[in-house]
């Protein structure tokens, strides 16, 4: 069970997490804080639910998880103008912050793999995925969900990546409730920076990818292409270099060649 005055105790944000919605069981916590019918419209909520029945990734993919042992949250952001012009960054900030964490808590190397994902010895611990409702084509909700492995020891399934968790790598339970509260430490630190100062939050970025500057395979749908990973733009798109171009690509999974 997590304890809530535990990891309040821990939170040191003056925003992100202030108002914490815990939840045994739900479809999404993302579809949830999305949907402005539910009534949770202040900056910095956080819900964190112990089981998702439909928890997503990117594409649709479904997130699976054991129940009570990870960290399955969302994050709502509101009404930030300068925040919802670097929309695309916000997943470079998370897992910023998820990297930052991991390492400072646990000592262990973190590799950020684009647009979304951090690894462990080249096994998938975490992953984030973005949503947004926009009025008008401008953003005016935007939920940043995150999924964590922590505790859980074993894993079903067919993966791209081949999944990992704290324990695992650690041989230890992890408390949860200390690194949920030093990410979202860590992330509203790294929200504000993203606001003043993006090219250097990208340099940060960079510096925990080991895949750039590699040979790579991009996989979109059934489309293929293979290149260097020669940098990320100012946008957060991945640019490939081809033999006649170097090219932004925008969506797409990425693997080492």
């Amino acid at each position: 069970m997590f304890n809530i005055e535990n990891f309040d105790i821990k939170l040191n944000t003056e925003y992100i997490g202030r108002n914490f919605i815990y939840t045994e069981e739900i479809n999404s916590t993302n579809t949830f804080l999305l949907a402005k019918e539910n009534g949770q419209n202040i900056n910095g909520t956080v819900m964190l639910a112990e089981k998702q029945t439909e928890g997503k990734g990117r594409k649709g993919r479904n997130w699976q998880s054991a129940p009570e042992v990870n960290l399955l949250f969302s994050i709502l952001l509101t009404n930030d103008k300068s925040l919802f012009k670097n929309a695309n960054l916000i997943n470079f900030a998370a897992s910023l912050a998820v990297s930052i964490s991991v390492e400072n808590l646990y000592q262990l190397k973190t590799d950020l793999k684009w647009p979304n994902d951090v690894l462990i010895n080249g096994k998938k611990i975490s992953g984030i995925l973005i949503e947004a409702v926009s009025q008008s084509g401008k953003i005016e909700r935007l939920v940043l969900g995150i999924g964590i492995n922590v505790n859980q020891n074993s894993f079903q399934g067919s993966f791209n990546y081949l999944p990992t968790s704290l324990r695992n790598e650690l041989g230890k339970m992890v408390e949860r409730e200390k690194l949920l509260a030093d990410i979202l430490n860590n992330l509203e630190v790294l929200l504000e920076r993203l606001k003043n100062d993006k090219n250097n939050l990208i340099e940060d970025w960079k510096q925990k990818c080991r895949m750039l500057g590699n040979r790579i395979t991009i996989t979109d749908n059934e489309i293929e292409k293979s290149g260097i990973f020669y940098d990320i733009d100012e946008d957060g798109f991945l640019l490939l270099q081809t033999k006649d171009e170097i090219e932004k690509i925008h969506f797409g999974d990425v693997s080492l060649y």
